[in-house]
């Protein structure tokens, strides 16, 4: 017996089905028993500790406050980026804070919250709190402007915030001649206080008129990535999840290994792949600066030698032009 693969078709099916969000394409969803399932079967002297220091360089975010003739990319730290470009800046994912909920923050943050230009432009991919996250909406300027998933505009405009939009896949909003896509990713939603699947999940498709690319905060490996390729080629750069990923069994589903990171990048037809969710939080069963090596490893060999050139690792704080 075997089973086809989904077809592009099932990207734009309907995703929602009494009050809750799913993939129409039938990806897997890990349930409570699962989850404990996992914890109980944890090696207590598994080696999550890193190896050295997560690279790291000093980055005042000055530069936010400059015209940038060209698109520059600012690592924050886990899946939170910088996009600076001309005199408008957008955040994805902003996290400056100490914790995700409980494990706390193993690296530095990468800028300032007091650089954050106060008419910047935040894009929210989901409500887990490594990536949605309290202490920082409590200390950013009231002014920012947000897009995020359905189902929550009430938690972001609970922090004061008032320019404040939902979207669902596919959908699409335009600010001062950027063009902003929520896309499909195939991960999940669940938070205290809100019911699992309640809330929607996704990436961010940016395109500044002179810059195009995906921001896919969170994801397991599916068919999405090929057919966003398709849709929105040429794209300069993807920004993907290469963490968290460990053991395969619970984590495959919803969290992209290297090897996965890079198939997802190939579908993408991307020119530059700059790896993200490692390095700050402590997850999963990997060590939090596994990913990276695992992924220098992969590049290594004859199979992916070809990408080795177009992979930017950045330290936390580095800024890349686009």
């Amino acid at each position: 017996m075997t089973t086809e693969a989904p077809t592009p078709a099932t990207l734009y099916a309907p995703y929602q089905r009494d009050g809750r969000f799913f993939h129409p394409w039938g990806g897997e969803r890990r349930s409570f028993l699962d989850l404990l399932r996992w914890q109980l079967r944890r090696a207590p002297g598994r080696a999550r500790r890193p190896r050295a220091p997560v690279p790291a360089v000093v980055n005042d975010g000055a530069s936010l406050a400059r015209d940038a003739p060209a698109a520059e990319l600012t690592w924050i730290g886990h899946a939170s980026f910088a996009l600076h470009e001309g005199t408008r800046t957008v955040l994805f994912d902003p996290h400056f804070g100490p914790r995700a909920l409980v494990p706390r923050r193993q690296s530095p943050v990468g800028l300032p919250l007091a650089s954050v230009p106060a008419d910047s432009i935040a894009l929210l991919s989901h409500n887990h709190y490594d990536h949605l996250d309290a202490w920082t909406l409590a200390r950013l300027p009231r002014s920012l402007a947000w897009r995020v998933p359905l189902g929550l505009a009430r938690t972001v405009r609970s922090f004061g915030f008032e320019d404040v939009r939902e979207l669902g896949w596919w959908g699409e909003d335009e600010i001062g001649g950027w063009r902003f896509t929520f896309v499909p990713m195939q991960h999940w939603s669940n938070r205290f206080g809100q019911a699992p699947y309640l809330t929607l999940w996704g990436g961010w498709l940016v395109d500044t008129g002179r810059t195009r690319l995906l921001c896919a905060a969170d994801s397991g490996y599916f068919h999405g990535f090929a057919e966003i390729g398709r849709r929105f080629a040429p794209l300069d750069a993807a920004l993907l999840p290469i963490g968290a990923y460990q053991p395969r069994w619970f984590m495959r589903p919803v969290h992209m290994d290297p090897g996965e990171a890079l198939a997802a990048f190939r579908d993408t037809g991307a020119r530059l792949l700059v790896p993200h969710h490692w390095g700050a939080f402590d997850l999963a069963d990997e060590a939090v600066d596994e990913a990276p090596r695992e992924l220098r490893r992969l590049l290594a060999t004859p199979r992916h030698a070809d990408l080795a050139g177009r992979v930017r690792l950045l330290a936390i704080g580095e800024t890349l032009i686009l």
